[in-house]
């Protein structure tokens, strides 16, 4: 009888544990952006924010979503790319204002112009958003053709995880064009890294396939990457470089 009881109180521990993980994969992953979204209502200034990371996130979890169609995930992790992607357009709306706020003089650009010199430097908010449908629909249609090819589908997977393996990368250079962390969320960057590290360990612990908890180390290594950036500019602190052409100048975005 006690055997009978304590193993459905195992079972019962199991199941919350699980729920509360699965609550963290599909949550966890927004949560760093709250204090940088923050930061940006407050001071009106989007400049140490890199909007790169939202476009790398985009295309990442995209890419991951058309993935499950060839092979089979978790849900949370499907969820868990929906939600980054509604938080990712959140944040491009949120920088796009306050930098058209900020640049009453600049000239207007727009996806449809398509001049690659401003790619991802547009003036509203739709047009990041024709971008992004432009990219999905594009996406969506090769997989639907090639959806047999177990090539395909398994490169498909790792260019999903490897790009949201390369989500710092942006921020790392953006830093280093500043040579400093000024206007960039601490508390977003310690958010990543202990996230991703909560992350890689569940693609271990639930059997995710390979391409996961590889690129999650690799995202890892970037934290880190940045987070020593924080600690050597701050202990030995630079002149910014002045920035006098729009391809420099759009360092932050």
């Amino acid at each position: 009888m006690d055997e009978v009881f304590m193993d459905q109180i195992m079972y019962v521990v199991h199941q919350v544990v699980s729920w509360i993980a699965s609550f963290a994969i599909v949550f966890g992953g927004v949560v760093p952006y709250i204090p940088q979204y923050r930061d940006i209502r407050r001071t009106q200034n989007a400049e140490g924010f890199s909007t790169y990371v939202c476009l790398v996130l985009l295309v990442a979890n995209i890419l991951r979503i058309l993935f499950r169609f060839g092979r089979y995930f978790e849900t949370p992790l499907l969820w868990q790319s929906i939600i980054m992607i509604i938080t990712m357009l959140i944040m491009l709306n949120l920088c796009t204002n306050v930098r058209m706020a900020t640049e009453l003089n600049t000239k207007r650009r727009s996806f449809t112009d398509f001049d690659w010199n401003y790619f991802w430097f547009w003036s509203r908010f739709v047009d990041y958003l024709q971008c992004v449908l432009a990219f999905t629909v594009l996406a969506a249609y090769v997989t639907y053709l090639l959806l047999d090819s177990v090539l395909f589908v398994e490169s498909l997977g790792f260019l999903a995880v490897f790009t949201e393996a390369m989500l710092g990368t942006p921020q790392l250079y953006c830093n280093y064009q500043n040579k400093s962390t000024e206007g960039m969320s601490i508390k977003m960057v310690l958010m990543w890294t202990s996230g991703d590290t909560f992350k890689t360990g569940y693609f271990l612990l639930t059997q995710a396939p390979m391409q996961f908890w590889i690129c999650g180390l690799l995202q890892v290594c970037v934290d880190f990457a940045i987070l020593f950036q924080v600690y050597y500019y701050s202990l030995y602190p630079q002149k910014p470089i002045s920035h006098t052409t729009h391809t420099t100048s759009a360092k932050a975005l």
